[in-house]
């Protein structure tokens, strides 16, 4: 009787109880009313009696789970003929073998949204039927129902309350990304008119100074030279000023060219809000990408290019850009913190003479039905956890401090590939695949067709699996060891 009232008074903590996305049964209150089978009715009635809320009894043989009698039936069958005669005073064995149903059994470290999924679909006369809950050590409690669609209830408020935040701060990214790329196009066309005219005027610069340099020697050759002339020579250093006039101008024309190429990069990564998609040359993106990282590139990571022969392609090239920088800066982030902490796994075990790579590699894939352009941009830090990995495409996700990090870099980046130009994202991190794991490109071709062969016919199924393992196969990671930590794998369809 304590025990009962004491339960009764835990129940109305779940309407504060806080709960997340991945809350389990587990953390819910849960009813605990065991009684062995061979126990009589009437202390069931009885219990019953005090506590209105228990929504059923398990039974048990020598604390062996056998069954579930839940309320309802329980009452159902009292209140029939002759029901009090026939077992309030016999054992609950004969009830539960007279009355038994189908019940609900789920582990307790089942998710409280899919297990109101699976309540309610149930058959109709089952719906209000208690749930028995398995926790460890073979230890069985009961939900009821109406507590755990209580529990979905909050946790769709709490999904809808996170997709707002969510729409809200994509909105928020999308407009400063606009407003940023808006400004770096006005930026970028203001400093590119200065540019092209110093760039343009270098030649004229260099040409008059050659004419010049040619009449101050043409000068020299006569043969009166006045006493004045001889001082102002050696008080300009006239011989250091023809040597080092000519590397001058070479210099700055050089700087006048960089500076034209890094103000293009700009004026092509600010396309982020296109509208249409342009035809453009991918190698160029990257290019333009990497003289805006240059600055962080300059600490000592070597990045090395295997372009192939790449079509023209239509895309938005702003936003291909943007997903360039955001795959190229987690590896230099990643690579940076390689080299200033200690391992953080034992298969990363750098050589002394080891020093921080990118590589980036295109190509071309041909398949029976279509073309698709490979960027696979990898490098060859630790790698990334595989909890991470699943993860690492979700909005918010980020395993960077505060402030560092916002979690929207690579969602972002799967939603333009993806979305966008209808093509293909992957991750791979062989560094962190278990010894008795698939090899890394069987778990990359298991990974990329269940996550798009839903619905398709064999046919396509198949022909996918053939192109991925046409991927592997020119990587080279069937058998050998991973030469990278992490490498990122853009697909995008010729059209």
């Amino acid at each position: 009787m304590q025990k009962s009232k004491a339960e009764l008074s835990i129940l109305p903590e779940l309407a504060t109880k806080k709960l997340s996305l991945e809350s389990t049964l587990q953390e819910l209150s849960l009813y605990d009313f065991q009684i062995e089978a061979s126990c009589q009715g009437k202390e069931v009635a009885q219990r019953f009696e005090v506590n209105k809320l228990l929504p059923g009894v398990i039974l048990t043989t020598e604390n062996k789970f056998v069954g579930m009698i839940s309320r309802g039936r329980f009452l159902e069958q009292m209140s029939r003929p002759y029901g009090l005669e026939l077992f309030l005073k016999r054992s609950l064995k004969s009830l539960y073998e007279f009355a038994a149903t189908n019940f609900l059994k789920l582990p307790g470290d089942t998710l409280i949204v899919t297990a109101a999924k699976l309540s309610l679909q149930r058959p109709p006369e089952l719906l209000n039927e208690p749930i028995v809950v398995e926790l460890a050590n073979g230890v069985y409690r009961l939900i009821d129902v109406h507590q755990l669609l209580v529990a979905q209830s909050q946790i769709h408020e709490l999904t809808t309350q996170l997709l707002d935040e969510q729409t809200q701060a994509q909105m928020l990214q999308a407009e400063k990304m606009a407003t940023l790329g808006r400004m770096v196009a006005e930026i970028a066309h203001e400093i590119k008119n200065p540019v092209n005219c110093i760039n343009g005027n270098s030649a004229f610069m260099s040409t008059y100074c050659q004419d010049l340099m040619q009449l101050v020697a043409a000068y020299e050759a006569e043969p009166n030279i006045s006493a004045k002339i001889v001082d102002l020579k050696e008080e300009i250093e006239l011989d250091f000023l023809l040597e080092d006039l000519p590397k001058l101008i070479e210099s700055m024309k050089v700087s006048a060219e960089r500076l034209t190429k890094i103000v293009s990069g700009l004026q092509n990564f600010s396309h982020l809000d296109e509208n249409k998609r342009q035809t453009v040359d991918l190698h160029e993106c990257i290019e333009s990408t990497l003289l805006i990282l240059n600055n962080p590139l300059k600490n000592g990571i070597e990045v090395i290019k295997n372009y192939g022969d790449l079509p023209l392609v239509s895309c938005y090239s702003g936003q291909l850009s943007q997903v360039f920088m955001n795959i190229i800066s987690n590896a230099i982030d990643a690579l940076g913190e390689a080299k200033s902490k200690e391992n953080a796994h034992p298969n990363f075990l750098p050589a002394k003479d080891w020093h921080p790579q990118i590589q980036i590699t295109t190509e071309v894939l041909e398949t029976k039905d279509s073309e698709w352009v490979v960027i696979k941009i990898s490098d060859n830090g630790p790698g990334i956890k595989p909890e991470i990995q699943k993860r690492i495409f979700e909005t918010f996700f980020t395993t960077k401090p505060v402030g560092k990090g916002t979690g929207l870099g690579l969602a972002i980046s799967n939603q333009i590939v993806t979305q966008k130009h209808g093509g293909k994202l992957f991750v791979r991190s062989p560094r962190w695949n278990a010894a008795n794991s698939p090899s890394p490109s069987r778990l990359y071709a298991a990974n990329s067709v269940s996550s798009h062969s839903v619905g398709e016919d064999v046919s396509k199924v198949a022909a996918k699996i053939a192109t991925l393992e046409h991927l592997n196969s020119a990587m080279g990671m069937e058998d050998s060891q991973p030469s990278f930590g992490t490498e990122f794998e853009i697909l995008l369809p010729l059209v």
